[in-house]
């Protein structure tokens, strides 16, 4: 109790409101590690409503996931009996934080990457309650795009539909923002970047509406990647942009290797 009563003195943390209703209202939320690691943090402010979902795109690096965890923190520190790192918070008491976050295998066990991250979904949709809390992160990236797309869009339904848990959902799937236009619990929000002569300035501040790039060779870039990788693959990107042709012709041969396999 003597050390968060430091920690909240030292870094400016408030006293949460923990109401009946099963909302999360955040003002000026902080990181409690990352922000005591960068000299300057970009709080965000997040209203998440009973049953609501929101969707998160954004740039790589562009801080989905600190967001996303820093949301679950608050939660876990203000149930704890600590004060949090935000200006103003109110919190819903939940049952359980539920997350899917990360990407790991166990190949000992025959077990691949995207088999453990759908057997944390399963984990997730098989306990999760209306009172559950539930942070998503990438899910489907493991497999096909097609495929994860499908599961992605499948999971986040179910979810609406049946858990009616508050969810946070980040994803590079942008065809995913189109599940706001069907439910009306669900919204849509990006971490913005701004593109100045080819370079990307990541802004870390959660703004309403749905991102259409991922940014992902800027990334890429930033992580050494030699240069004529990079020009190579904004070349490629450029084409695979424009020539829809490509993508038919990729779904008409995976068709006709499915065919070719029917013997087997």
């Amino acid at each position: 109790i003597c050390s968060l009563a430091k920690v909240a003195l030292e870094n400016n943390y408030c006293q949460p409101k923990l109401v009946d209703e099963k909302v999360i209202q955040l003002r000026k939320s902080r990181h409690p590690v990352i922000e005591k690691l960068e000299n300057s943090f970009v709080a965000n402010d997040l209203i998440l409503m009973p049953e609501e979902m929101i969707i998160i795109t954004g740039a790589n690096m562009s801080g989905k996931s600190t967001l996303q965890r820093q949301v679950a923190l608050t939660v876990l520190m203000a149930q704890m009996g600590s004060y949090v790192p935000a200006e103003e918070a109110v919190l819903g008491i939940v049952d359980r934080i539920f997350t899917r976050v990360g990407a790991s295998d166990d190949l000992s066990s025959g077990q691949s990457t995207f088999m453990l991250e759908m057997t944390e979904t399963a984990a997730i949709l098989n306990n999760a309650t209306p009172n559950s809390l539930i942070i998503l992160d990438e899910i489907g990236r493991g497999t096909s795009t097609f495929d994860g797309v499908s599961i992605a869009w499948s999971v986040a339904e179910h979810i609406y539909h049946q858990i009616k848990a508050k969810t946070l959902f980040s994803t590079h799937y942008h065809v995913l923002n189109k599940l706001a236009e069907k439910f009306s619990k669900i919204k849509n929000y990006n971490l913005a970047a701004k593109e100045i002569k080819g370079e990307i300035i990541f802004l870390y501040k959660l703004v309403e509406g749905s991102a259409d790039q991922s940014f992902g060779v800027h990334v890429a870039k930033l992580a050494g990647l030699p240069y004529q990788v990079i020009q190579r693959a904004e070349e490629i990107q450029t084409i695979l942009e424009k020539d829809d042709e490509m993508i038919r012709r990729i779904k008409a041969k995976k068709l006709e290797e499915q065919r070719s396999l029917d013997g087997f």
